[in-house]
């Protein structure tokens, strides 16, 4: 989708998800931004959180005024999550969505000469991180997420469907999410659903080691003959965390422009 199409898109949106609050963490850039823009988009108050503040500052200055709110911290650390919260429980009294897209890969290269401390920081903060959000979510006593019929969408990955040479100990990481997710449905529902995208190449500043100076070809093995966009990923994002998907949960939505169908990988 071009930059212009999802404008256009989202100027005949209706408002899901007016009157909520979402929090989107990893969202001062690329797909993370992407979601927040669109849920803000459709009616929603957006919590951006990202390490740097600059760069919070950058995005929250691309919302309408009042629209969005960013809180600067690194995603595995127990106290900026809980400043999160508890700012938001101040702020707004409420949390109806929850979108986890913080991901890292340090690391490229074949496993067997992997570093193990690369690998367990990978695990932390994409797993174990996910995992945090979540139960501070459900947990936290004045967000009244469970009684909300709160909506957890997190980020995986298709590296973690199929083997992903360069990037495989991500794609390990990313298919515990996807199990998370899973387990997670099954354990908070009826009262909170869980889902989770799993995007292909997504042209962000994370993914440019996989696609520059090489977009045409990579593309060409996509049924779709192109790159995934954040607006792409939004999209299914803000589905799967709108009333429409009220019946769907335990779910990993691929979106892949086809590829992994088509026999690729990431």
């Amino acid at each position: 989708m071009t930059e212009q199409a999802s404008r256009d898109a989202q100027n005949h949106l209706g408002k899901r998800f007016s009157g909520q609050v979402a929090l989107i963490t990893g969202a001062s850039r690329g797909i993370g931004l992407g979601i927040a823009k669109r849920l803000q988009a459709e009616g929603a108050a957006v919590v951006l959180t990202a390490r740097k503040p600059e760069a919070l500052a950058e995005a929250v200055a691309q919302f309408p005024d009042g629209t969005a709110l960013a809180i600067a911290g690194k995603s595995d650390n127990p106290e900026h999550r809980a400043e999160v919260f508890d700012t938001i429980a101040e702020k707004f009294g409420r949390l109806d969505v929850l979108v986890t897209n913080v991901g890292i890969n340090p690391v490229y290269g074949p496993l067997i000469d992997i570093d193990l401390d690369a690998a367990r920081k990978i695990l932390d903060v994409n797993v174990i991180g996910t995992l945090a959000w979540v139960q501070e979510a459900v947990h936290h006593e004045k967000l009244g997420f469970r009684e909300n019929k709160g909506r957890v969408v997190s980020i995986s990955s298709v590296a973690g469907q199929v083997p992903s040479p360069g990037i495989s100990f991500y794609g390990i990481s990313k298919a515990a999410v996807s199990h998370l997710t899973k387990s997670l449905a099954v354990e908070l529902g009826p009262d909170i659903r869980v889902n989770a995208v799993a995007p292909a190449v997504v042209k962000t500043n994370f993914a440019t080691a996989l696609y520059e100076g090489k977009e045409e070809e990579v593309a060409s093995v996509y049924p779709a003959k192109r790159l995934g966009t954040p607006e792409d990923i939004a999209g299914a994002v803000a589905y799967l965390a709108s009333s429409d998907a009220d019946w769907i949960t335990a779910q990993v939505l691929t979106a892949d422009g086809g590829v992994i169908t088509a026999g690729g990988n990431a």
